[in-house]
């Protein structure tokens, strides 16, 4: 018993021998290594109930192991800073310090998870199918929540952080007391921000719009190529971009061809003499649809939509699977027919017809 006490009262004496920075530095390497840990016992766990898991669970848990590593070793050390002896004027901006980075690194890791399951999900449908629209509705459903959910985690984020600060907090609850003439100047200030998100929810909600509906804004045709955050960019059929606020898409008409289905009716209109055979040529373009590859198989029709004095409209109506491939096919089946014309019915192509009255009182 005797050299038990002895050997504790060496043991004291040499403790009491090392310099409070090794001992301070040896405590932090301590909960250092303790947090660590904790961090792959907890994984470990974690990764034994998600064993019989491929799905999208185990892949965010995964995802999140690496920023919860260093949310443990934070804590640990916010754990050793609290319970040091360390001057108030240093303990304290370090508690500060670290409850920032806890916090940012939450808001981190929610935006880096929410990015991964949506990714996840969106590789599930393939938008290079000639029927995609139930890919198009899911795609656009998950980027513009995405981008939504970005946002308020950023701006919970940063309100978190900011309230750290005890001046913040003053200005805050100030600021919360007289909500009068300043909250209407910050009302102000954010209804374009604000407006854009609502209108994104919306978007992503009701679904007037999707990634790759063919659309006409402001007399503009093209392609919806993305969908972020605040604006929408229209890839227009000559490769240029129109980017549009996503509030535009809620407030203003426009016209959205592929709402529904892909499908389109794509017109063609001729001008011809009277005499030109309304039947035949009905006939011809008939033949004429049915042998194009663009052609879907639904509508094909010939009318005479107007007559003038001198000529007669005849519109040629005829369906497709997009309207990419609509408008090759009238293109295709404008060309064709008037070439038909010019060599079947050259008479009957549009003229212009005079009379010529002699008068009575001229000279035989």
């Amino acid at each position: 018993m005797d050299g038990l006490n002895s050997a504790i009262a060496r043991a004291l004496a040499l403790y009491n021998d090392i310099p409070p920075e090794v001992i301070a530095a040896g405590v932090v390497i301590l909960a250092f290594l303790l947090a660590i840990i904790a961090h792959r016992v907890t994984w470990g766990i974690l990764r034994r109930l998600m064993r019989k898991e491929d799905g999208l669970p185990a892949s965010l848990i995964e995802r999140a192991r690496r920023p919860a590593r260093l949310a443990f070793i934070l804590v640990a050390l916010m754990i050793v800073i609290h319970g040091s002896s360390l001057p108030e004027a240093w303990r304290s901006p370090l508690l500060h310090l670290a409850s920032v980075m806890i916090i940012t690194i939450i808001g981190w890791t929610a935006i880096v998870m929410v990015n991964f399951a949506s990714d996840r999900v969106a590789r599930r449908y393939k938008l290079d199918t000639e029927d995609n629209l139930q890919a198009r509705k899911y795609i656009t459903q998950t980027r513009v929540l995405r981008r939504t959910v970005n946002i308020v985690i950023f701006v919970l984020t940063l309100g978190a952080v900011l309230l750290t600060f005890e001046g913040v907090q003053k200005y805050g609850v100030s600021l919360f007391a007289s909500a009068g003439a300043a909250g209407l100047v910050v009302g102000l200030a954010a209804r374009p921000v604000l407006a854009n998100l609502i209108a994104g929810i919306q978007i992503a909600l009701t679904q007037p719009i999707r990634i790759e509906d063919v659309v006409i804004v402001d007399g503009e045709w093209g392609w919806v190529e993305e969908i972020g955050a605040t604006y929408v960019v229209v890839r227009i059929w000559d490769w240029r971009r129109m980017v549009v606020p996503l509030s535009y898409f809620i407030e203003q008409p426009f016209q959205n061809w592929t709402r529904e289905s892909a499908s389109i009716i794509g017109a063609v209109k001729w001008y011809a003499d009277y005499t030109l055979p309304v039947a035949e040529m009905r006939a011809k373009l008939e033949e004429l649809v049915k042998a194009s590859p663009n052609w879907d198989g639904q509508v094909v029709n010939l009318q005479v939509t107007e007559a003038s004095p001198n000529t007669m409209e005849l519109r040629g109506l005829m369906s497709a699977k997009s309207s990419p491939r609509a408008w090759d096919l009238r293109c295709e089946i404008r060309e064709k027919m008037l070439d038909w014309m010019q060599k079947a019915h050259p008479e009957s192509l549009p003229r212009v017809r005079g009379e010529m009255a002699v008068g009575s009182g001229m000279a035989g």
